[in-house]
């Protein structure tokens, strides 16, 4: 078997409880025949259309050897740097693929100027992969706009050096097609969390140099298995686990204890954030390492999986805990399963995400408006203007203005702070993660925007209303334009940033943000303000 699970306590009992009656449900092989009313009336016009990755082991085979002979074919030019430009599902899983392959791949999943700066190096040897499904995706379009730019400034077709991978009729696939650059599409039915096995994570990855044909391998080996109804089917299992523990532990915890897949909590995150997180209900994804302090603390409301290196017999498993091993593709296929089985429990749909799109407007109206957003800060300092939104009593400091954000945190609530910065720059931010995991005994989860806006970003909104949002805005002063565009990328996210705190007040949901034009020095003083 190419995945493993092992439980106790309540994570057994739920398995115990609630794979029986999936079983009598015919629920695996009702989502194997891809049957739209697995999950009600409510869910099944968009069940019925994004269902399609149950089998995309099948549909994928044929991109194995179009990949490996554009990957060639690019060498042969000297090309062998790859970037990807993709928000979401568009990156997450190739980002996994890549990393644990170990093989290089540039994933640019930002607007900050200085993130889009440094991807814009060695273009000699570099192709860019632009990768979105409906090909309207504004943080991927500027980036495209920014590379045609740059190649051409360089002397460099774009054409030989762009590739595109979206959905056949997309507006990207007749821009691309006209341009002249290689298009991949992929199957329109399968939504872009659950497209780690086609054409988005194949193409990006493949080209990177990973491995992708034993990559479809590997989830090959598990599809008869989770096709089938039996207690011993790890989609059902892990699905029960996630959706049925009783009471309902909401907060799940994606801990990497031993596992050789690298980044895979992040990919997971979106999963189960983005199909969950909706209707006033939801699973919070928290993305933990081994010695973080929610680990250990009891919280009933925190159920945590380990990705384990390997099961046997002597391992135990902690109180309540799930333990998960198996390779890369068999565990893309048993997620994917699992967390349609957990929809199904909770009652949601979990193939939509109506919350979105909201934030996505928001910032849009921003762009429209005046250059600089009339925002004046409550104060500042050292450096750090301070704002909030949502009802929060900031004070006169930081460190009250902290404290008033954490007064609105409730006994099942949660933290998530939010980075709108360079990811090299700023780093050290995540540090702050578990400093207010240690202060608040609460979960708290960490995101770099505009990154996690097509991740998180749907609990934020549709899950339960309990969460608390600190922001961290780098005001980039050496900002880089979009050609075309009448905005540029520091204008862009600080619009992303402005608009989600508004959607999120919109919701009822406090948000500190606090201003910096100096992100690495600004770490100490957030970090000096969460321990006063």
């Amino acid at each position: 078997m190419t995945v493993s699970i092992a439980a106790s306590g309540d994570a057994a009992r739920a398995i115990d409880t609630v794979v029986p009656r999936l079983v009598t449900d015919l629920v695996a092989s009702g989502i194997t025949a891809q049957d739209a009313a697995l999950w009600g009336p409510a869910a099944e016009a968009e069940a019925s259309n994004r269902l399609g990755w149950v089998e995309a082991v099948s549909v994928s085979r044929p991109l194995v050897a179009e990949v490996v002979a554009l990957r060639d074919q690019l060498h042969e030019q000297g090309v062998d740097r790859v970037v990807l430009a993709g928000m979401g599902g568009s990156s997450l899983a190739p980002e996994v693929i890549a990393r644990t392959a170990g093989v290089p791949l540039v994933v640019l999943d930002s607007t900050d100027p200085a993130q889009v700066r440094a991807a814009l190096t060695d273009l000699e040897r570099t192709v860019l992969v632009v990768s979105s499904k409906s090909g309207s995706t504004l943080e991927t379009d500027s980036q495209r706009r920014v590379f045609e730019q740059a190649f051409q400034d360089a002397g460099i077709d774009p054409a030989g050096r762009i590739v595109v991978v979206t959905d056949p009729g997309s507006t990207l696939e007749s821009a691309a097609q006209q341009a002249g650059y290689r298009v991949f599409t992929a199957d329109p039915t399968v939504g872009g969390r659950y497209s780690a096995l086609t054409a988005f994570g194949l193409v990006p990855a493949g080209l990177a140099g990973a491995d992708i044909a034993e990559l479809l391998d590997e989830a090959d080996a598990i599809s008869v298995l989770l096709a089938v109804d039996t207690d011993e089917n790890p989609g059902l299992v892990l699905g029960a686990v996630l959706g049925g523990t009783a009471p309902l532990r909401d907060k799940i915890a994606i801990v990497a204890d031993g596992t050789h897949i690298l980044g895979f909590g992040d990919w997971v995150e979106q999963l189960i954030a983005e199909s969950t997180g909706k209707d006033g209900t939801g699973l919070l994804p928290v993305v933990l390492d081994v010695d973080a302090p929610e680990l250990g603390a009891g919280l009933p409301d925190l159920q945590v999986v380990r990705l384990v290196g390997s099961r046997d017999d002597e391992r135990h498993v902690a109180d309540g805990e799930l333990e998960i091993t198996g390779t890369l593709g068999g565990q893309f296929l048993v997620w994917e399963y699992a967390v349609a089985v957990a929809g199904r429990l909770l009652g949601i749909n979990p193939f939509d995400q109506p919350d979105v799109e909201a934030a996505k407007v928001a910032a849009r109206r921003l762009l429209d408006g005046p250059a600089t957003p009339d925002v004046t800060p409550a104060f500042e300092e050292h450096g750090i203007a301070v704002s909030a939104t949502g009802g929060v009593d900031v004070g006169t400091t930081l460190a009250q203005a902290v404290s008033g954000l954490l007064a609105g945190l409730g006994a099942e609530g949660y933290v998530a702070v939010h980075a709108y910065v360079d990811r090299a720059a700023g780093a050290g931010l995540v540090s702050l993660r578990d400093q207010l995991a240690a202060r608040t005994g609460r979960p708290v989860t960490f995101g770099f925007g505009p990154r996690f806006l097509h991740s998180t970003g749907q609990y934020h909104k549709g899950g339960p209303a309990n969460g608390v949002f600190l922001q961290i805005v780098s005001d980039e002063q050496d900002d880089l334009a979009v050609p075309g565009r009448p905005f540029t990328f520091g204008r862009l996210i600080r619009a992303q940033a402005a608009g989600d705190a508004s959607v999120l007040a919109e919701h009822g949901r406090p948000v500190l943000t606090l201003s910096t034009r100096d992100v690495p020095a600004a770490v100490a003083v957030i970090a000096a303000a969460l321990t006063t």
